[in-house]
């Protein structure tokens, strides 16, 4: 995946002369949903998706949801494309015997926290889901995806960044504009301390914020950091906030796979300067296995400001599914 355009952030002249792409964009995947006829699970079916292109974090979302209905004694499974893997599925991640050439690195992830699928036809992952016991189908992400009835969807914004520039791909980071995606969800997560005008009136809004495990083992820890995320930066200012001493980052595109030179050019640098190797779990399941020894991990977790607002928004797929 290509770095954000910086463009995306606020109208200017690029993004005003790709209007029109924008609007064939949005005009074919609104044809899209009103043309395809969305599968009905027999069990309930919850989205987390996002409204732009790049982190949200929407994966993390996924994983606390997930942590948070198995504690419920309910057994969630998840569906993923598997973006970036090379195996179409419908397939159960096993991170024993499945790389992230393979799955994805997001699939790697959350297959940690509960049984997950991958598949490009999300109704035939459902099933499979189902057939292995599924209780719950949980969906991260394919929000704009209307293969899959969707019982309760929540839409994961970053505070800081918000919804861009407010326009569709290309001229902005939209997937969709925003009102008809926002019309279609239950709830919106917003990530972080929000910096940006968010127009979400109307909306159950639930706030959260990524917060670091394990941070007081940075503190004080000259590192060399690097990260191929939808924000690197993001993970970069958490190191600072545990008190780590940045020597040297490196941020590279979302989802990108390192070569055995660039990790062997990381490590010399760290190496000269004295520091500790640190990345973020994301990218850890895409460094080659022979190298994960030589990484530290900062990990995050989701915390929740209100988690009985969340359960409330959870309740229509978490109770007794009727009909």
């Amino acid at each position: 995946m290509l770095e954000t355009p910086e463009f995306w952030a606020k109208p200017g002249l690029i993004s005003g002369l790709l209007l029109p792409l924008a609007w064939s964009h949005a005009a074919l995947g609104a044809m899209r949903r009103r043309f395809s006829h969305a599968w009905h699970a027999s069990v309930p079916v919850l989205c987390v998706g996002n409204l732009v292109a790049g982190g949200a974090g929407k994966t993390p979302v996924s994983l606390s949801l997930a942590q948070i209905i198995g504690q419920a004694g309910i057994a969630p499974h998840i569906l993923s494309r598997g973006y970036g893997g090379s195996l179409a599925g419908p397939l159960r991640v096993d991170p024993a015997r499945h790389s992230a050439a393979e799955v994805g690195d997001e699939p790697l992830l959350l297959a940690q926290a509960a049984p997950t699928w991958i598949g490009h036809d999300r109704a035939a992952s459902a099933r499979a889901a189902i057939a292995e016991g599924a209780q719950i189908l949980l969906l991260d992400d394919g929000f704009q995806n209307p293969a899959l009835h969707q019982d309760v969807a929540l839409v994961v914004i970053d505070g800081a960044y918000g919804l861009g520039n407010g326009r569709v791909i290309p001229a902005g980071p939209l997937r969709e504009p925003a009102d008809r995606g926002l019309a279609r969800a239950q709830a919106v997560v917003v990530m972080g301390k929000p910096q940006a005008s968010l127009a979400l009136a109307g909306k159950t809004v639930l706030r959260a914020k990524l917060a670091p495990r394990g941070g007081d083992d940075f503190k004080g820890k000259k590192v060399i950091a690097f990260a191929g995320i939808g924000q690197p930066k993001k993970f970069f200012e958490t190191l600072r906030e545990v008190g780590a001493e940045l020597a040297a980052t490196h941020a590279f595109a979302d989802h990108h796979t390192y070569r055995d030179t660039e990790l062997a050019r990381l490590a010399a640098e760290a190496s000269e300067q004295g520091a500790a190797l640190v990345t973020t779990e994301k990218d850890a399941v895409r460094v080659a296995p022979a190298w994960r020894h030589r990484l530290c991990v900062l990990k995050v977790e989701v915390e929740w400001e209100d988690k009985a607002a969340l359960l409330r928004v959870l309740a229509p797929v978490m109770g007794p599914r009727h009909g």
